[in-house]
């Protein structure tokens, strides 16, 4: 595998950087992003990184504007949306087909943005269906209208939405069993911290194989 790079990209909403994690013989990119709550240190995104390129996909792990800024707080849709179209031309930049995805509220934007942009599937890690205990407040229109092959990981225990809440539609779905918002498993659980990450780097890579 070839060495790591990052590079900065300015946005209408501020500069936003992208560390590449290059492919040998790269047949795709996987564009990712982090949540509201935290970067691209989140440990779905450090595994994705570290196990997808020694199967022909280029992972860009992408820092929104607010948080390459040092900012706390994350902006409204409307702002991350801008952000992550202005990343795009950088992402198409190899020539490969590319991926949209990202984790919680990375999720949301990767399905609000797809089909505008042209994304060739879109990968919705812990997808935040609904605020904890408001499953009224449902945000499942935006993932079903993201008009393109999307993958779901979700949390079995994810307070954001169970899988068994999510609505029937032309997704898939993978559970990682115990797994919470961050796919953290408790200790007492019958799986391990290792053994929940293997299960996602393990249906995102059958899931990018299935996709031609």
């Amino acid at each position: 595998m070839t060495d790591v790079t990052t590079e900065t990209v300015p946005t209408e909403a501020g500069d936003a950087r992208v560390t590449w994690h290059p492919a040998r013989k790269a047949r795709l990119v996987l564009a990712v992003s982090h949540g509201a709550g935290g970067g691209i240190e989140a440990r779905d995104l450090q595994a994705l990184a570290a196990a997808l390129p020694a199967h022909g996909v280029t992972v860009a792990l992408v820092e929104q504007p607010w948080r390459v800024a040092g900012k706390k707080v994350a902006p409204a849709p409307k702002t991350l949306d801008t952000g992550w179209r202005g990343v795009w031309p950088a992402l198409t930049g190899p020539g490969l087909p590319v991926i949209s995805g990202g984790r919680s509220a990375g999720a949301r934007v990767a399905c609000r943005t797809a089909a505008g942009l042209g994304a060739h599937a879109v990968l919705a890690l812990s997808f935040p269906l609904h605020p904890p205990g408001k499953p009224e407040k449902s945000r499942a229109e935006e993932l079903l209208g993201a008009g393109v092959p999307t993958l779901v990981v979700q949390g079995g225990n994810d307070p954001f939405g169970r899988p068994a809440e999510f609505p029937a539609g032309d997704f898939q779905l993978a559970e990682v069993a115990c797994g919470d918002h961050g796919f953290a498993v408790p200790k007492r659980a019958p799986v391990t911290q290792e053994a929940a990450l293997e299960s996602v780097t393990g249906a995102v890579r059958e899931w990018v194989a299935s996709l031609g």
